[in-house]
């Protein structure tokens, strides 16, 4: 009696499944299934698993004011922060046309650099997700690469560790004619190493004490040397970062110590400071690029190089100047809540 009972009315096993199977209806057509959630959050969670652990930085160290105000966003050409400049994004198409004329620009500066045998070192500093790799690409999309090089360097190995620590970049430098951008540098120590313990504080007040002397001897043996620190506010950070944790192509840029670099934004806003201070020097000054708006800040750092080479043909009427809510020195332009910064004088 059982048996028939469950033949004729469906054990629960047999029920659930002929919910959700596909029913002829009565023109014919089938029924979609629906779909199952459970089984689709988890497939979501296995194809983005930095989702669930940027959300667990927002919900424990992010203001809840903050993350409504990148929630209420109306359209990613917006801009969130009050401070910034411009309300929205440039149009693509504006940008697409000053950055073609830009990369003419720059090639011609590569000729000089080659024919006038000079060496040129490019910086890219600034918080995580602040716009430094999409900017370097730009830079380079046009140049030879046998006379532009970018250096991107990897955790220091066991032999590294126990070598000068200057020692590593020394021997990354450019030879005569050529360019070299590099993706990090020895401000790492200044930064990440800093705040999240991996250096001593001896080794770092060694490095602040170090870093000016170091720079004044590439400068002082001829390289041209520009240091730009990508500025990106605290809103535009967060968004960028739920961004790049939903898109397959973009997750390989973050790793759980870039996510807990969210809750330790003050942190960082401190050693950026401390970092100013004491490196942004007469003979190696500090550039500060805005970011919130990432074409406006590529075009801009474009231009503040290009106008600072004395290349053969340049287009000054092209080049121009900067613009100067956009691209500044270090105690020009700062974020809410940072610190007015004055450079040192020159030794």
């Amino acid at each position: 009696m059982k048996h028939l009972e469950e033949t004729a009315n469906g054990s629960d096993e047999q029920a659930k499944p002929a919910r959700v199977e596909a029913v002829q209806k009565p023109d014919g057509k089938e029924k979609k299934k629906k779909p199952d959630k459970a089984k689709s959050a988890k497939s979501t969670a296995a194809a983005f698993p930095m989702v669930a652990v940027i959300d667990e930085q927002v919900r424990t160290s992010i203001p809840a004011e903050l993350v409504t105000r990148v929630q209420q966003a109306k359209s990613r050409k917006d801009i969130i922060s009050s401070t910034y400049p411009y309300p929205r994004v440039m149009k693509s198409g504006d940008y697409e046309e000053e950055v073609k004329l830009l990369h003419i620009e720059l090639v011609k500066m590569q000729a000089w650099v080659k024919e006038t045998r000079e060496r040129i070192v490019l910086i890219f500093e600034g918080r995580d997700a602040a716009g430094k790799g999409g900017t370097i690409k730009t830079f380079t999309e046009n140049l030879n690469p046998r006379g532009a090089r970018v250096v991107a360097l990897a955790t220091p190995s066991e032999t590294e560790r126990g070598q000068w620590y200057f020692q590593r970049y020394v021997e990354k430098m450019p030879t005569s004619g050529e360019i070299v951008f590099l993706d990090r540098s020895w401000y790492n120590r200044a930064g990440v190493e800093h705040v999240m313990g991996f250096c001593t504080p001896h080794d770092y007040l060694e490095f602040m004490r170090q870093a000016p002397e170091f720079e004044r001897m590439l400068v002082r043996s001829g390289i041209r040397l520009f240091k730009f620190w990508f500025s990106v506010s605290r809103a535009e950070q967060l968004r960028r970062f739920l961004g790049r944790a939903r898109d397959p192509l973009k997750q390989w840029k973050l790793s759980p110590m870039d996510v807990e670099s969210l809750g330790r934004w003050d942190e960082y806003t401190k050693a950026k400071e401390a970092m100013l201070f004491y490196t942004d020097t007469a003979d190696a000054p500090w550039t500060i690029v805005r970011s919130d708006d990432k074409k406006r800040a590529r075009l801009n750092a474009m231009k503040f190089l290009l106008s600072s080479v004395p290349y053969e043909g340049r287009d000054d009427d092209l080049v121009g100047k900067p613009d100067q809510l956009v691209v500044g020195s270090a105690h020009a332009i700062y974020e809410h809540g940072e610190s007015v910064h004055k450079p040192k004088a020159a030794a």
